[in-house]
Parts: structure tokens; sequence; C-alpha cells
């Protein structure tokens, strides 16, 4: 069975190869999803109901948050504490506009206020539709249309921050990680692996979402910045390019397996109006973005990234392969989550009871 799981990823990482010679920069992780998602429709047995394994999903969010914890610097809250009120008026604006697409897709489609609200919040595949369970929503439409919104923002931000360059590319805040070869090379990538490890139980414990790639990346921060300032220079690890290529074909391979054509059954005209609404609030986070990059001087694919309704994981993958300022795009992706996390559920909940109040009233004078 193991053996098919790799056939599976094998199969669907030849959909990235072929994207990635056309010089797409993230053709590897875009091609691999088509694959999967074309493959998992066919239904092969050895596929099963469930997809790959979600440890695949893991060892890839776990690498990357290797590599983006090698890159965290104090440049970061250096942007915070200088723009700090442009960046948390847009974090409230981008979460506004979620909550308009939301009432779309409740006021014009059959899907109940609840489920509509939940399906089009910033909040990440890994985090929404555990709290719409929990609140009485449908979890597989939420799921759903979380998935659909990741791969709109995953197929569309990168065509269009790399076509639409409004600001010319600064430098950016973090550098390309350097790759050491040598046993010493080798050796601290053992230790950051070891720490990565590490990380994951502490971002479970602290409950981090998406804590294989949150918590890994906290702690290898924490590791490399601090042992680098105790030996009075950087402590390279061995890290080939090669190494993120594979985080972008198990990420994608896990996602793209997940689908099957009956997950769309009566759902046509649902799909139809979050696709519209989706489409627009990627539309208004793009002005969010530009108006960003023009207050901070950021670059705007480094804005539009961090801005854009994502996922954390999906968003830094993006950043890393585009060589856009991933840690600053980590940085506001989480913030945003924790936000959505504390904020809306409550005022969904809210709404909710407000809504139910009404229609026992409506009922009542009836």
């Amino acid at each position: 069975m193991k053996e098919t799981k790799w056939l599976f990823i094998a199969i669907s990482a030849i959909g990235g190869l072929l994207l990635s010679l056309t010089g797409l920069s993230i053709g590897w992780m875009l091609g691999t999803l088509l694959a999967a998602m074309l493959l998992s429709f066919m239904k092969p047995d050895f596929l099963g109901e469930k997809g790959i394994p979600k440890y695949w999903l893991y060892i890839g969010q776990c690498i990357l948050g290797i590599e983006l914890g090698q890159k965290i610097n104090l440049s970061v809250l250096t942007v915070f504490q200088k723009d700090w009120a442009v960046i948390l008026i847009m974090l409230l604006l981008s979460i506004v506009f979620s909550l308009l697409s939301g009432l779309i897709l409740w006021k014009f489609s059959k899907t109940d206020m609840l489920t509509s609200f939940f399906s089009t919040a910033p909040g990440g595949l890994s985090a929404m539709p555990g709290i719409a369970e929990e609140v009485g929503a449908n979890t597989a439409v939420v799921s759903i249309l979380q998935t659909m919104r990741v791969f709109l923002v995953i197929f569309i931000i990168p065509v269009v921050v790399s076509a639409l360059v409004f600001h010319p590319s600064a430098e950016p805040v973090i550098q390309a990680t350097a790759s050491a070869f040598g046993w010493s090379g080798i050796l601290w990538t053992a230790v950051l692996s070891i720490t990565a490890y590490a990380g994951y139980h502490v971002g479970k414990k602290l409950k981090f979402p998406a804590p294989w790639l949150l918590g890994s990346m906290f702690l290898t921060a924490v590791v490399q910045s601090s042992t680098s300032a105790a030996v009075g220079h950087d402590v390279m690890a061995y890290w080939p390019h090669e190494v993120m290529i594979l985080a972008q074909i198990v990420i994608a391979a896990s996602i793209g397996s997940r689908f099957r054509k009956e997950m769309f059954a009566g759902l046509k005209q649902t799909i139809a109006i979050a696709f519209v609404s989706t489409v627009l609030f990627i539309g208004a986070m793009f002005g969010c973005a530009y108006i960003v990059s023009k207050a901070t001087g950021l670059a705007f694919m480094t804005a539009a990234l961090a801005f854009a309704p994502g996922g954390v994981a999906e968003m830094a993958t993006t950043a890393v392969v585009l060589n856009a300022d991933a840690t600053f795009v980590v940085a506001v992706q989480v913030l945003r989550i924790i936000a959505v996390i504390l904020l809306l559920p409550p005022v969904f909940r809210m709404l909710h009871a407000w809504e139910s109040r009404k229609e026992v009233h409506s009922h009542a004078s009836a």
C-alpha cells in the first residue's frame, strides 16, 4: 500500500515537472496540484477515500518551517514597528471583505448563514472546518469552499504578482538561505530537523494553527538565531533548492488527493456564487496590498501574498518559491488567522442567534 502512495505522488510530480519546464516559478506546486486533482477524480483503488496519508502534508510543512526558520530576523519587527497602523487597518479590512463575501454567498445561494461565513473566512484549511463543526455549520461545504479559495489564490496570485509589479522588487528583508555542503552543514541540517520536530510538539501544545509549519518555524528560528549570535557568525545548514521542490510536491499532492467528483454534487449554484465572491475578495485584497506597498515601501509581491486570503502553508510556500519576503508573509497571515479565530466565531454565533430569533418571531407573527 505504501508503494502505491509513492506512485500517486510520483505521477502527480510529473505534472509539476512539466509545468516547471514552462519557466513558471511555482510550476512544481501548481502542476503537481492539478495532476493530483485529476488523478484523484479517477478514483484509483490504491488511493482510498481519504487520499494519501496526512503525514506527507506534515513533511512538506515541516520542510517549509525549517526553510523559513533559517530566515527569520528582527527586520520583520522593524517593519511592524514602523508601519503597524497601515498593516493593522489592512488586516481588519481583509476580515470585513471576508464577511461581505460570506454575506453574498448566504443571500444568493441555499447555504445557511453559519456555513456561508465559515466558508469565506480567511482562517485557512487547517482551522476553519474544525471550528465550523463545533458550532454546527456544514463542515463538508466549508471544506470544499475553503479548498476552492486556496486553489483560486494559488492559481491567481502568483500569475498576477509576477505580471503586474507595481513596485520594483526591492532588496528582500529576508535573504536566500545559504547551503553549506560538508560535515558541518550536514550536521547542522540534522540539528535543525530535530529542532523542527520538537517545534511541532511545542506548537501543538500551544494550539498553533498548522503546528508542523508554525511550531517548526518558531523553534528553528530561535535555535538558528541564538546559535549564530553565540558563535558570532551565521551557522549554515546544507539546504539545497531540491528540498523545497520536494516540499511543494508533497504539499500539493496531499491537497489534490482529497478531491472527489461527488464532493461537487448539488453544489453548482453555491460553488458558482462562491467563485464570484472569492474572485471579488481576491481583487479587493490586491487593492489593499497595493495601498500597503505604496505606504510602506514593501515589494508589491510580498504585500499581495501577505494579505491574500489563502492559508499560512500555501502562501508561505508561494512566497518562498517566488522569492518574496516569506517571513513577513507568514507573520501577517498568522496575525490574521489569530484575529479570525478569536473574533469571527463569536460574531458568527451572535448573527446566527439573531437570525434564529428573527425566524421564530416571523413564524409567531404568521
